[in-house]
């Protein structure tokens, strides 16, 4: 039988902390949701393991490095109104719901949406509502956001998306390009987001953020 509170620690202690997430509010909620809970039934054994967990084409949960330096390089506040973009079974909207106000979490899957709306609910994350929409698309009825976070690799992010976001407000997202990629930070000022490189990691690119093809002649 699997000790799963063990592996919760292990994963805090071997796979978070060295990468200089130590804020206690997230360490907290990394220790205290049970992310064996939201991973398909085949991957509670590897539910805590180092690396992107498959849970469809191009769609993953992110492995715990990257998800915990997301989270920590977009600075979530308890006032914050928090759009979670891809947010699969609900690992992350669960995460974000012990940090924000209140978490969006958008799910383009109905099967992923469903399972995520019964997994929030049993572990009481009163907070987290679950959207079924296109990624791409955003949930603008309940927006302008405070913070998007993007659960999978981009390319681009659309401006549909951007525009829900607050003036003032922030963005963070796994830029890949093959084999390489960057988690980037960004702040919405003057109506247009200001990106920078915070930390390499890659992603599968959900569907609908590659970038717009362009035609030559």
């Amino acid at each position: 039988m699997n000790d799963y509170a063990a592996a919760r620690l292990a994963m805090v202690d071997r796979q978070v902390r060295p990468s200089d997430v130590t804020a206690y509010p997230i360490i907290a909620a990394l220790l205290d949701v049970p992310r064996e809970l939201f991973v398909p039934d085949a991957m509670k054994p590897i539910a805590y393991a180092g690396e992107h967990l498959p849970l469809g084409e191009r769609r993953v949960l992110l492995d715990p490095w990257s998800f915990s330096k997301l989270i920590e390089t977009v600075g979530i506040h308890r006032s914050d109104l928090v759009l979670d973009v891809g947010s699969g079974l609900g690992y992350s909207a669960a995460i974000i719901a012990r940090l924000a106000e209140a978490v969006i979490a958008l799910e383009e899957d109905p099967g992923m949406a469903a399972a995520a709306e019964e997994t929030l609910g049993r572990i009481g994350a009163d907070n987290a509502v679950v959207h079924a929409g296109r990624l791409a698309d955003g949930a603008p009825e309940h927006g302008p956001y405070d913070v998007i976070l993007i659960e999978g690799g981009v390319e681009e992010v659309p401006a549909a998306l951007t525009d829900q976001l607050k003036e003032g407000g922030r963005i963070a997202a796994i830029f890949s390009d093959g084999t390489f990629g960057q988690g980037r930070f960004g702040i919405k000022s003057g109506g247009v987001v200001a990106w920078r490189r915070v930390f390499d990691s890659t992603a599968p690119i959900l569907p609908g953020f590659e970038k717009a093809k362009t035609f030559e002649f």
